[in-house]
């Protein structure tokens, strides 16, 4: 967005700005966050501190240094007031669990590590953050984030206090950072309709279980090497041999992989679905959907659990539904999901849902390359989450003056990064 787009904006910024960081008491701050948000819209190949302050008439950057890395100003009320704004007006049908990472050089920044960086594909010195945004076809925006804390740096309590870590944050996995988002976000009176994600929170059974246990309704992508009982599988009970404990029911034929029902079903049993129209056209493949019965440890000791303990326990297993993408042509399925709805779920709305979860790749798209989510060169953990909430208003504004019908030209920013230092 270039110097006189940004100038259109700023009778509409201050406003928004007015709305979402009511919160912040102190005009100077708000003023600081307007000032912040004006330099992540307008285009420059840098958007941390120092080059956004050149760009800027009014951008002090000692003030601005100051406003996200040192002010105890609080982003909770602020993200909480965007995702209310946000939700009301794009009417999500899914929220999408993701995790994002951001390289760094070093070892000071917190949470950095080595660990498993998507931005590069590989193992790499990088930090990651866990995030919860809302979804449609047409319109997403990032609703919570918390930055995950490796255990290497849980382990060094001297190193979290330099870098600002509060005392009550503890390692903790990302699949538990997820739950914990989801339940920030109920208290703040939202409610996901349908919960997606990727394999990487799919394969943890005790995620599955614990949106189980919220009373959320989740589609989530697997590997098809999980395991699990066809659904018309039923238990056994050996007699009785008269010594020891009574035996327990068990089925007769070990679990087999989600890969291996999904071939013994057969490709003729797929159909095909058309979820939304790309760029090129129709988005069609070829799917099904077929009801099991997870397998393994954590599944049968929920089951048992639920079933008033081990000795009391039927030995049934829960079904759940598994969909299932086997496009035409392939000699093998390419995805697989599974889901907590009913089997009788219409197989459109499932995909529809499933695939929902690219939208969030047009988030990252903007936030990053437009926004400069991961430009930030601060250390701290105040200044990380002031900052990602700061780009997280910057991406609201612009998504509610695209969703406005009384905007004639949708305010967008390039995702492209501009050669040009102007100034506003």
């Amino acid at each position: 967005m270039d110097v006189h787009e940004v100038s259109r904006l700023r009778a509409g910024l201050a406003m928004f700005v007015a709305d979402v960081f009511a919160s912040i008491p102190r005009r100077d701050q708000r003023a600081r966050g307007e000032c912040y948000l004006r330099g992540l819209m307008l285009d420059g190949r840098r958007k941390s501190i120092q080059p956004m302050a050149e760009r800027l008439p009014d951008g002090n950057m000692q003030a601005l240094q100051q406003f996200v890395n040192q002010s105890p100003w609080d982003p909770l009320p602020v993200r909480q007031r965007i995702a209310q704004r946000l939700t009301e007006v794009i009417r999500p049908e899914v929220w999408v669990i993701d995790d994002v990472s951001f390289p760094k050089c070093g070892k000071a920044s917190v949470g950095v590590a080595r660990q498993y960086c998507g931005a590069v594909g590989k193992r790499a010195n990088c930090q990651v953050a866990v995030s919860v945004h809302a979804a449609t076809d047409t319109a997403s925006c990032p609703l919570e984030w918390q930055l995950y804390l490796p255990r290497e740096w849980t382990d060094e309590p001297d190193r979290c206090r330099r870098a600002g870590v509060p005392d009550d944050v503890v390692h903790q996995e990302k699949w538990r950072l997820a739950l914990a988002l989801l339940d920030a976000l109920a208290r703040w009176q939202l409610k996901a309709p349908v919960v997606v994600g990727d394999a990487g929170y799919g394969v943890s059974t005790l995620f599955r279980l614990g949106l189980q246990e919220r009373g959320l309704s989740y589609v989530l992508a697997l590997s098809g090497k999980e395991v699990a009982h066809p659904e018309d599988v039923e238990p056994h009970r050996p007699a009785y041999g008269g010594l020891g404990p009574p035996t327990l029911p068990r089925y007769r034929t070990p679990p087999r992989a989600l890969s291996a029902l999904a071939a013994q079903a057969g490709a003729a049993r797929c159909s095909e679905v058309t979820w939304r129209q790309g760029s090129k056209g129709a988005m069609t493949s070829r799917f099904m959907v077929l009801s099991v019965r997870p397998a393994g440890k954590q599944s049968l000791a929920a089951a048992q659990e639920a079933g008033g303990g081990r000795n009391r326990w039927d030995g049934v297993l829960p079904t759940q539904t598994l969909l299932v993408e086997w496009p035409q042509g392939q000699d093998a399925p390419t995805g697989y999901w599974i889901s907590n709805l009913p089997a009788g779920t219409p197989a459109a709305d499932l995909v529809r849902w499933a695939k929902m979860r690219w939208r969030i790749e047009h988030d990252y798209r903007e936030l990053k390359h437009g926004l400069g989510l991961d430009h930030f060169e601060g250390r701290t953990w105040r200044g990380w989450h002031h900052h990602v909430t700061l780009v997280t208003a910057a991406q609201a504004f612009l998504t509610l003056r695209r969703l406005d019908p009384k905007v004639q030209a949708p305010a967008r920013v390039s995702t492209r990064p501009s050669t040009h230092s102007k100034t506003c």
